[in-house]
């Protein structure tokens, strides 16, 4: 019996995002590598956190990967 072709894994998109045991997604959040002299205390800590997926985009990036 003969099965449809299966959806292939975004290489881009796997090499930015991580899926948690949980079943949620996270990724590294943007402008945190250099220049950051300018930027407050508060945000250059904030930054070193990994980003959440919301609830609206997970199942569409759920299909990607």
């Amino acid at each position: 019996m003969a099965k449809g072709p299966k959806q292939k894994t975004h290489s881009a998109t796997k090499k930015v995002i991580n899926k948690r045991p949980g079943g949620t997604i996270s990724y590294k959040k943007s402008g945190g590598n250099h220049k950051t002299a300018k930027d407050s205390s508060k945000a250059v800590r904030q930054r070193r956190n990994q980003g959440k997926v919301s609830k609206g985009d997970l199942s569409r990036l759920k299909s990607v990967i």
